[in-house]
């Protein structure tokens, strides 16, 4: 089983909790499963809507009481441009 990388934007505001995602993915290219720990209810559709884009698989969200945790597998390649 692969680890997984947290990332915490709890109490940011869109679209910092996705940039941060980005930014963690872009500059680890082995991360495997990140896991978003956000706040923002806009991350509920900024997540998995970036999975799209990016094509990595949006495993799905895990309610807690403070926040919800969105789980990400990264899909390598981890950008359009090294796909081609």
């Amino acid at each position: 089983m692969t680890a997984e990388t947290v990332v915490d934007a709890r109490g940011e505001r869109c679209p910092l909790p996705v940039i941060r995602l980005a930014r963690l993915v872009q500059e680890t290219p082995d991360v495997g499963v990140v896991v978003l720990l956000a706040t923002d209810p806009a991350a509920a559709h900024d997540v998995p809507a970036w999975c799209r884009m990016r094509g990595h698989r949006y495993v799905g969200a895990r309610p807690h009481a403070d926040h919800t945790a969105y789980v990400v597998e990264v899909v390598t390649p981890s950008t359009p441009e090294e796909a081609r």
